[in-house]
């Protein structure tokens, strides 16, 4: 996807599409003196390896070449302060709100003008892995924060000779490049969490007091994200893999949940060799309306540590690593120590050659959408046969908080994020009838549960074999009580109890906090509602359990 960076004299005015007043402001500052360019990922590496809070590992980066990195290239670790996961409270959005605006504006001219005497460093990455969907993106850092734009780099794709003629090939939109200025230092008494304030219509940002790496990231993704909403892709933070079958058509699966939920372990899970299997990615990519292919919006993976001790074959494709410890070995090596020991939520950014069998784009219509859910009311597995409610459940996902989140929530607190998304900075209604088109052109949706059912745990196993039955074309649901469009898998050892009036009322009140979110949100969007029928379709049920 070409962006536009050039522009003409008469689309460098006032009633120009491409510019606001933040834009202006953000993209402004890149062209200041004391930015300086970083042209290659081996300068980037050379820089954050001399960084005064670097730790050099003694451990190589595997395929380091490959990578575009120097051929001794080490893993790099960088700690961060107190905070070590996202702060949603910080996020702000150009346009809702106009007093705020005019005080957001200043707030973030005066943060550019003060950071006028340090040494900033800027570079350019590409964010989606194919010629229909790419976009440049631009970050801006201070010198002292050089190891995020150096993991940036290597999450997403270093802007090099292969990609610049990639980009010259790719589809034409009328959208601008990504711009995101950031400052970890700064601080404001009006906003002590931080803020991250994002203009999604011309695809720019300012990442203030927030030293994170996942900002950077998400707040990269949310506008790549708002970006292929506007053209015609389904946006999706989820994982996406596809199974090899004899003499049959592959089955591509898309598993949607929070960090923590199990997504990353379903995508990735190889099944003991049982299929081939290609894997787009785990955490961000995009769907096509037009014919259900999917493209890949990440080379690499931002991956939680705390699977991986020492020792362990996955460290070999760790590239850079923040929030974990480090101790000598025997041999006086300095290796990492992870396991969350340090703090929760240690990270990796980890190359695609942990993957194998990595693909970029998949040709073959999505076939089946998982909306994965800690909702103890429900089996392992649930298949949802009537699109609106299969839409409405995705829009109503019940899950718990994790320590990807900078919150003072307990991690055992139930929350709703619809469709696993809480980057979304475009109405929650596009999402809700582009899921619904999905299912009504033919793709099932299930609803897995990888928490616990009725207090017994659901352990991966047993996630993953209902996903091979249904692969395999061996499962065989029953209807779920007196639920109407919905079906459950018998799984043994999770029996389903008679619907009594315990078990009913667990259920109807798994419901009610769904039907009550909905009825929420729209009393505080009265502009931009989800539509009648998808409360309809909760009131409905929720009857059918009186």
């Amino acid at each position: 996807m070409v962006t536009r960076r050039h522009f003409s004299e008469d689309s460098m005015r006032r009633n120009s599409p491409y510019f606001s007043a933040l834009k202006t402001t953000i993209e402004t500052a890149f062209y200041e003196n004391h930015v300086i360019s970083i042209k290659g990922l081996a300068e980037a590496y050379k820089l954050a390896a001399q960084a005064p809070n670097t730790i050099v590992l003694d451990t190589p980066v595997a395929h380091a070449e490959d990578l575009g990195l120097p051929r001794d290239a080490k893993i790099l670790l960088e700690n961060s302060g107190g905070v070590v996961g996202r702060t949603a409270k910080a996020r702000r959005i150009f346009g809702r709100n106009s007093l705020e605006d005019a005080k957001l504006l200043q707030i973030v001219r005066e943060a550019i003008f003060q950071a006028r005497k340090r040494l900033f460093y800027c570079a350019e990455s590409i964010v989606g892995l194919d010629e229909r969907f790419m976009l440049r993106a631009h970050l801006m850092v201070p010198h002292d924060d050089i190891n995020n734009l150096y993991s940036w780099l290597n999450n997403f794709q270093m802007l090099n000779d292969t990609y610049r003629a990639r980009l010259k090939q790719s589809k034409c939109y009328e959208e601008t490049d990504i711009y995101i200025f950031s400052d970890p230092d700064w601080s404001h008494p009006d906003y002590p969490d931080g803020l991250v304030y994002f203009d999604t219509n011309h695809n720019c940002a300012a990442i203030l007091g927030l030293h994170y790496f996942g900002e950077l990231k998400k707040a990269t993704l949310t506008l790549a994200w708002g970006t292929a909403n506007r053209n015609h892709f389904v946006a999706c933070h989820g994982g996406l893999k596809v199974f090899g079958r004899k003499n049959q058509d592959p089955y591509v699966a898309s598993f949607f949940g929070l960090s923590g939920s199990g997504k990353s372990t379903l995508t990735h899970a190889k099944h003991h060799g049982k299929y081939p299997i290609n894997v787009l990615h785990d955490d961000a990519f995009v769907i096509s309306e037009k014919d259900g292919s999917t493209i890949a919006l990440e080379p690499a993976y931002f991956d939680k540590t705390n699977d991986y001790p020492a020792g362990h074959r996955e460290q070999k494709y760790f590239v850079t690593v923040q929030n974990c410890g480090a101790a000598l070995d025997e041999e006086g090596h300095l290796r990492l120590v992870t396991e969350d020991i340090r703090n929760g939520n240690g990270r990796t950014v980890k190359s695609r050659f942990s993957t194998p069998n990595r693909v970029d784009r998949v040709d073959t219509p999505i076939q089946s959408l998982f909306w994965i859910m800690k909702d103890d009311s429900l089996p392992p597995l649930v298949h949802i046969t009537d699109p609106i409610m299969a839409s409405t459940m995705g829009c109503t996902l019940i899950t718990t908080r994790s320590t990807a989140e900078n919150t003072t929530d307990s991690l055992n607190t139930l929350i709703i994020e619809p469709y696993a998304n809480p980057f979304r900075v475009y109405p929650l209604v596009e999402d809700f009838v582009k899921f619904q088109h999905l299912f009504e052109s033919g793709v099932e949706c299930y609803i897995i549960n990888t928490g616990s059912y009725l207090g017994q745990e659901i352990p991966k196993e047993v996630s993953l074999d209902v996903i091979e039955q249904l692969v395999d074309g061996r499962a065989n649901f029953q209807s779920f009580g007196p639920v109407k469009g919905f079906e459950y898998l018998s799984v043994d050892g999770y029996k389903i109890p008679e619907f009594d009036k315990a078990y009913v009322k667990i259920i109807r009140q798994r419901m009610k906090i769904r039907l009550q979110y909905l009825k929420g949100f729209n009393q505080k969007n009265s502009k931009t509602k989800l539509p009648a029928e998808a409360i309809a379709r909760l009131e409905e049920v929720i009857a059918q359990l009186s």
